[in-house]
């Protein structure tokens, strides 16, 4: 159980404990509001306009908590030996909620809208009835469009392990990377693309990519790629592809100008919702209060010497700040790495890697840097710096409690 209070470092170099709570306790049990306790009296909200109780949320696991049933077994769809032996090969049996719900519409070839929390088994949903389509049929193109660079490795991933062996390939145009090499893979016309709105309209540009024989494609996240600004970019890209074509769309959230996008470019899609609340039950969420003339820093790092802290990602929010960040908690002792728009993909990659593989314990990142990240195992997830909107909250704490796993989210408030 993650305790009350805590200890850190003063200038003179004694040590003093501090409660979560600043020594009181603001949070009232004597009416529960969503997502966490009432507030008792008013209080100032944080930048963003928080309700800080909306931080808060005990995990707590029940023997009444309903199990979802799927209907399916991975070997029940209609789809391709190989491909169902490399599912299997993969580990999957039983579909995630998604998954089971999805994958017969896109067998069918209907345009779906599929809204579902972070970490549910999106990629999946949509890439097994995708690959089942290009085996039928050597000439279909799929492409795929993400907010960042970090999903679209992701997915990248995960499709060659499901096209194993199978001579399916794809190409990842993103930003930050040389062109160059993108432009190449273009050139041996991989059944699967997959990329960023930006990069793909600068290769658009460059005729390099030629959309008219994609006959398939996939909006995925595509709420944060609004909120990224890429509406004009999605727009024109979709406008390029042929009619009639075979649309998905993912998303967490449905926004009127989510819900405009989906009347412009799906064709009667069949809607498939399994979003059951905003948090994952399996997150429990707290907040760390900073109390008066105490360092911030001084209370991350006496929460991170803690040996339940083993494998923690820091949001900050700006680049400068999460590169200083993680360079001052390698300097004092920790195993540290951050990814954020100033690096490199590469050294963004490197990053992950090493998180991924254990070698580094914290991972400090900036909110579009870490969109998209899955990494198993991840214990805290740490708001250092408060998120700029309540949807920026949700995605970030998503990267904990994932595949039903308990995990912590704490957000620091000054």
């Amino acid at each position: 159980m993650y305790q009350k209070s805590f200890s850190h470092s003063s200038k003179s170099g004694s040590r003093r404990p501090f409660s979560r709570f600043n020594g009181s306790k603001p949070w009232s049990r004597g009416g529960k509001s969503k997502g966490g306790f009432s507030s008792r009296g008013s209080r100032k909200a944080p930048a963003g306009n928080f309700d800080l109780s909306k931080f808060i949320n005990k995990a707590v696991i029940t023997e009444e908590v309903e199990h979802f049933i799927p209907e399916h077994k991975f070997a029940d769809f209609a789809i391709d030996a190989r491909l169902k032996a490399n599912i299997t090969t993969k580990g999957y049996i039983d579909p995630t909620p998604i998954q089971d719900r999805a994958i017969p519409h896109v067998l069918r070839g209907s345009d779906v809208v599929g809204i579902a929390n972070t970490g549910t088994g999106k990629t999946a949903a949509f890439l097994i009835p995708l690959l089942n389509k290009a085996l039928l049929n050597r000439q279909e193109r799929v492409l795929i469009m993400v907010p960042t660079r970090e999903l679209a490795t992701q997915i990248a991933d995960e499709l060659a392990g499901f096209a194993r062996g199978l001579q399916i390939y794809s190409a990842v145009c993103v930003g930050g990377a040389s062109i160059g090499p993108q432009m190449a893979s273009l050139r041996r016309k991989p059944q699967f693309v997959i990329g960023t709105p930006g990069r793909l309209k600068d290769l658009l540009e460059r005729k390099s990519l030629v959309l008219s024989d994609f006959k398939n494609v996939v909006l995925d996240e595509a709420d944060r790629m609004l909120d990224m600004g890429f509406i004009h970019d999605m727009r024109r890209i979709l406008a390029l592809l042929p009619k009639p074509r075979h649309t998905l769309f993912f998303s967490a959230t449905l926004s009127n100008e989510v819900e405009k996008l989906i009347g412009e470019f799906l064709h009667e899609p069949v809607r498939v919702s399994v979003k059951t609340r905003e948090t994952a039950a399996s997150i429990e969420q707290d907040i760390v209060r900073v109390p008066r003339g105490a360092q911030k820093l001084d209370v991350l790092h006496d929460l991170l010497v803690k040996p339940e802290f083993n494998k923690v990602l820091v949001f900050g929010r700006t680049k400068h700040g999460v590169e200083r960040l993680s360079k001052t908690l390698v300097e004092r002792g920790f195993k540290a790495e951050s990814i954020h728009g100033n690096k490199t993909q590469n050294k963004r990659q490197r990053a992950l890697d090493l998180f991924k593989r254990d070698h580094v314990q914290v991972l400090v990142a900036t909110d579009v840097a870490a969109r998209g990240i899955d990494v198993a195992g991840i214990s805290h997830v740490m708001n250092y710096d408060l998120p700029a909107s309540h949807e920026d909250y949700i995605h970030r704490i998503g990267r904990t409690g994932r595949a039903g796993k308990q995990g912590k989210a704490l957000t620091f408030v000054e």
